[in-house]
């Protein structure tokens, strides 16, 4: 063996982690080890990509730069997760080339580099791409047990417009996914303070607590029976921690989310906002959800309203905006809201014998 070969070899190894795989490839005649180790998108920069652009067979995905964020087309201009796109973008320009062997029509079609593949699309500003790829089958080092869900130790991908080379990286680009839950911003909207917490379901039932003060005790609307102290604080603090795990497309219809007859959830605040939930049906583990809020941040007196007040009015705008769209919030972050009256009754004591 000449040193080139042992040179080029040792590159591989530290690439991939070194595989019996990549050694017997390598044998294979008219393999181009010139670009081992070299960009796989050399022209890619990340200050160029205004959009990113993901396809796969039944779906598609497009992340575009609108001024200083990045949102999501499909889900009617959504707000995309920052750091996500970032390090996506990133990442895309420093993939290596680690291994490159020939392949024919059969070749892409077993590695899902045909139309069974997924395809990744760098646009410029100007809507005209400026790299592609098509990502295939994950690679392991050892087969898991479950391919499907396995993070992968290298992806197989084809360049766009090269036909007869099949190219392995490093990098399984596990966020090269069409679903938008991968890629929105999951921050939502935080029901503090609540003053008031009404629930109705569509048949008319429900329950209203109420209180005087943020650290007073919690009261049946109406007076009456004193709910049990920590089921209405779960009721009403869930509401402060809210996450988003997705967002529904543009076209969803009432009916099928549930939102035709929803449950209505409103909550007024000490701030003076006043938030209103409408929630649908599950979808495996979320509700569709929307939001209104009403009213102007005021923060009570004390030494911190000023700041707090502040920090009300930083936030207000992107909650708001909340309220264009139907949301997809996970049922354990609702479902000590929605509980039923009888079930925020304190627990009975076993009547003595």
């Amino acid at each position: 063996m000449s040193s080139r070969v042992a040179l080029i070899l040792i590159a591989l190894l530290a690439v991939l982690g070194g595989s019996a795989f990549l050694v017997k490839n390598l044998s294979k005649p008219g393999a181009p080890s010139a670009a081992l180790g070299q960009p796989l998108l050399e022209s890619l920069k990340a200050a160029d990509i205004a959009a990113v652009v993901i396809r796969d067979p039944k779906s598609a995905l497009t992340v575009e730069r609108k001024s200083e964020r990045w949102t999501i087309a499909e889900r009617d201009g959504f707000p995309a997760d920052y750091d996500k796109v970032r390090d996506f973008v990133i990442k895309a320009t420093a993939l290596k080339i680690g291994q490159i062997d020939q392949a024919g029509e059969k070749d892409r079609a077993r590695l899902q580099l045909d139309a069974g593949g997924t395809k990744i699309e760098f646009r410029g500003a100007d809507g005209k791409p400026l790299a592609a790829l098509v990502a295939g089958k994950k690679y392991f080092k050892t087969e898991p047990e479950n391919p499907e869900r396995a993070i992968g130790d290298g992806r197989y991908v084809a360049r766009a417009g090269d036909d007869k080379h099949v190219y392995l990286i490093a990098d399984p680009l596990p966020q090269a996914s069409t679903k938008s839950a991968e890629w929105i911003d999951r921050k939502s909207f935080a029901v503090e303070k609540v003053k008031t917490l009404d629930v109705r379901y569509p048949d008319g039932s429900g329950y209203r607590i109420e209180r005087a003060g943020d650290n007073a005790d919690w009261r049946f609307g109406g007076g009456g029976e004193k709910p049990d102290a920590p089921k209405a604080n779960s009721a009403s603090y869930s509401l402060q921690v809210l996450e988003l795990a997705d967002v529904a497309p543009k076209d969803a219809k009432p009916e099928d989310t549930g939102l035709a007859k929803p449950t209505i959830v409103t909550a007024s605040t000490f701030d003076g906002l006043t938030y209103t939930l409408k929630v649908g049906k599950l979808e495996g583990e979320n509700y569709y959800v929307t939001v209104a809020i009403a009213g102007e941040p005021r923060a009570a007196a004390g030494k911190d309203a000023e700041e707090r007040q502040k920090k009300l009015a930083e936030r207000m705008p992107r909650e708001r905006e909340l309220g264009k769209y139907t949301l997809l919030i996970p049922k354990s972050k609702l479902e000590d809201t929605l509980r039923k009256r009888a079930d925020l009754l304190p627990a009975k004591k076993d009547a003595k014998k």
